[in-house]
């Protein structure tokens, strides 16, 4: 397959976590605890820096780093966890893609297109799949020379099974630019902002002065020092191909300002809210609710389960959270949790 990288526009932008803490459901003043509820353990999941994405009800985990050194190159195994079966196992060993601070995103609910990411001794911007079914391995070369130099903990938004929205700052081994891109990736079988690196973004539904839906934004929040959340983009309903999760009985436990930036943490979107957790310095998670554009922060009462590096994965009502590294910063966490909110 081929693809083309297209600058669209160029950013400045951030470490998160939690265990137990106190939610406010609305203006009720209802208190509920909440907590990290460990689901299964395996050494296969002791990672950071890694990629976690749902193919055919299965959390596929591909690549991260073992360890903080920088010395050590990055995994390229792909593995699988299924939650009916509450089962970890190796899906694919490394086969000579090996990434960390890459992106990934789902195609065809079959194949895992990974885009970017540390090689072991350089950033690159190449893209390529796993079958999942085949569980093979495949390059796609560009049909472009104006590819990104190089792209590490950048995001990557699929709109349709045949484009994707980057937003990435570029650089190669010692240097990055001052502001990043943004770019559409388009499948085929430069607007700017402040620079970031470790942000997070999620396609949030729209809103009119009516409190309609009118379609799509992209929201890129945090990464490097900053707290701000810019819009990348307008999509009307008819131009993306958007699948939502089912989240009844999450969404209604978290239903209920101002918030600080955060470098490397998860973001997860619950029905209409977008919730980031984890990241540097950081032991709580906050909820974000897409209209009006406000922050709810759900402190933590424990520094037990602090992450930077993980992942936050959605699947059949559950949040589940995917390695990272511990307190310390250099510990992998070798657990898969999933968020429970207690009455």
């Amino acid at each position: 397959m081929r693809y083309i990288l297209v600058p669209v526009v160029g950013f400045q932008f951030f470490y998160y976590q939690f265990l137990m803490g106190v939610v406010w459901l609305g203006q009720r003043g209802l208190v509920s605890r909440w907590e990290w509820e460990p689901v299964v353990r395996s050494d296969l999941m002791a990672r950071g820096f890694h990629s976690c994405n749902v193919v055919q009800g299965k959390l596929l985990i591909f690549g991260g780093l073992k360890t903080q050194d920088t010395q050590e190159p990055p995994l390229g195994d792909v593995v699988a966890f299924d939650p009916a079966a509450q089962a970890v196992r190796l899906l694919a060993p490394e086969h000579g893609y090996r990434r960390s601070h890459h992106e990934a995103v789902v195609l065809g609910d079959r194949w895992l297109c990974v885009v970017g990411g540390w090689d072991g001794s350089r950033r690159v911007s190449d893209v390529c799949s796993f079958d999942a079914e085949q569980k093979q391995w495949e390059g796609w070369s560009a049909r472009t020379s104006e590819t990104p130099v190089g792209l590490s903990s950048h995001t990557c938004t699929k709109l349709t099974e045949h484009e994707l929205l980057v937003v990435g700052r570029e650089g190669g081994l010692h240097t990055q630019r001052r502001y990043a891109s943004i770019f559409t990736l388009h499948l085929q079988r430069g607007i700017t902002t402040a620079s970031r690196a470790g942000h997070s973004a999620m396609l949030l539904q729209d809103y009119g002065p009516l409190g309609k839906s009118s379609g799509y934004k992209l929201l890129v929040f945090g990464g490097r020092d900053s707290a701000d959340c810019d819009v990348a983009g307008h999509w009307s309903k008819g131009k993306l191909h958007v699948s939502q999760m089912p989240v009844h009985g999450l969404q209604t436990a978290l239903s209920l300002g101002g918030h600080k930036g955060s470098r490397h943490h998860s973001c997860t979107v619950v029905g209409p809210h977008q919730r980031p957790g984890g990241g540097f310095r950081r032991i709580c998670f906050t909820l974000a609710g897409a209209s009006p554009a406000n922050w709810f922060r759900f402190p933590s009462l424990t520094h037990a389960q602090k992450r930077c590096g993980h992942r936050t994965c959605l699947w059949n009502d559950k949040l589940y959270l995917v390695g990272g590294f511990g307190a310390d910063g250099k510990t992998p966490c070798p657990e898969i949790c999933s968020l429970r909110i207690l009455p």
